[in-house]
């Protein structure tokens, strides 16, 4: 508007001339005034009229109106689909054994260390045993004696010079021997400390030189193969479960990976402390990329769907208490109330509402409205299978 002023100026001056603003006697000036200011109103009605400056704002919001959004879509798709329950708990050894002292000695030798894989029966560490070998070595050397004594007995008790009461208790006094050996030579061999299981070493209890007694800890051996977890899930969902059923684990330390483990056994009883009841699960980790101790979280699959008709769980909406999602059809956003059923791994089963093949928008569609016009694009998502 202020160059259609400096134009209404120049205009002025132009065709009255500078004088006509400039004092002037008598009526003459008033007629000059009066003919600038109707001069200045006819330009500036025109200009007005002719309505310049304005179209462009006009068209501008216009088209911007009716520029289609763009949106992602993907279509439906049919697969299986699982209904899942999630619980937390932390995962142990199913099999883990104290290696306790079976007689009382000094370490003289450790042969493992913490982390050391074991097998069964492997040689951990030795106690001094030398009082016990010499005890053993006296069993054995009376034993020998009476074995002899018997054998001479047994002949002269088949020729009839021994009477049988001699014979008889000479035969007890050999299997008292026997025994008395057995035993000195079992507590010669626990001077060996072995691993009761195989494993993993846990904990290493002793040093060179510590004197330990009967039942002492000395090492814990804890086999990492197959790990279990007690999950304890409430009694309103005891129906869902039963043994066999399948579950993924992830563990904190590693939340990218997916274990699977499996619903071994479910407990009858339900726990009145809490209203739970117990589900035991194992996992396999023969790899050895999970330990005992880690904080677990499980997702259980109890119940399959097959061949569902599935969406991404992002392109459902909540409005007016109803499910919703936009489906493209020529063009334009169409708003759909949907049945939905199971929910699992980002995915959502529809039960009634779309019909595969359509293309259901997945990114946009917070500010779409039924009829919005779209451009529609499957170049981020372009399948929900892929």
């Amino acid at each position: 508007m202020l160059r259609y002023s400096y134009l209404v100026l120049y205009f002025t001056t132009t065709l009255i001339g500078p004088g006509a603003i400039s004092p002037l006697p008598g009526t003459s000036r008033m007629i000059r005034i009066f003919g600038l200011a109707a001069l200045a109103a006819l330009v500036t009605t025109t200009l007005t009229a002719c309505g310049v400056g304005e179209a462009k704002v006009a068209d501008s919001t216009e088209q911007a109106a009716t520029a289609p959004l763009p949106v992602n879509v993907v279509a439906p798709y049919k697969a299986d689909i699982f209904a899942t329950y999630e619980s937390t708990t932390t995962i142990a050894s199913d099999a883990e054994a104290p290696v306790l002292a079976r007689v009382a000695g000094e370490v003289v030798a450790i042969l493992v260390e913490e982390g050391d894989s074991v097998e069964q029966g492997q040689t951990l560490a030795r106690l001094d045993g030398e009082r016990l070998r010499l005890q053993m070595q006296q069993a054995k050397a009376n034993l020998e004696k009476v074995t002899r004594e018997y054998q001479r007995f047994v002949n002269l008790h088949e020729r009839g010079l021994v009477s049988a009461a001699a014979y008889e208790g000479l035969k007890y006094d050999l299997a008292a021997l026997e025994a008395t050996y057995e035993l000195k030579r079992l507590n010669y061999n626990y001077t060996t400390i072995r691993a009761p299981i195989a494993g993993i070493v846990s904990a290493r209890d002793v040093k060179i030189g510590t004197h330990v007694n009967v039942d002492d800890a000395t090492f814990k051996i804890t086999d990492t193969a197959k790990l279990v977890a007690y999950l304890h899930i409430p009694q309103t969902e005891l129906a869902k479960f039963s043994a066999g059923h399948k579950a993924e684990l992830r563990v904190d330390a590693m939340p990218e990976i997916m274990f699977a483990a499996t619903i071994e056994r479910i407990s009858p009883t339900i726990d009145p402390r809490n209203g739970t009841f117990r589900a035991t699960a194992y996992i396999d980790n023969s790899d050895g990329e999970l330990a005992p101790g880690m904080f677990g979280r499980f997702s259980i699959a109890y119940e399959k769907h097959v061949d569902a008709l599935l969406i991404p769980t992002a392109a459902l909406l909540q409005e007016d208490s109803e499910n919703v999602v936009y489906v493209v059809e020529d063009g334009a956003a169409v708003r759909r109330a949907v049945e939905i059923g199971i929910e699992w791994n980002g995915m959502i089963e529809v039960l009634g509402g779309v019909r595969d093949g359509e293309q259901i928008v997945v990114t946009g569609q917070g500010g779409l409205r039924d009829g919005s016009r779209v451009l529609a694009s499957n170049t981020a998502l372009a399948n929900a299978k892929g």
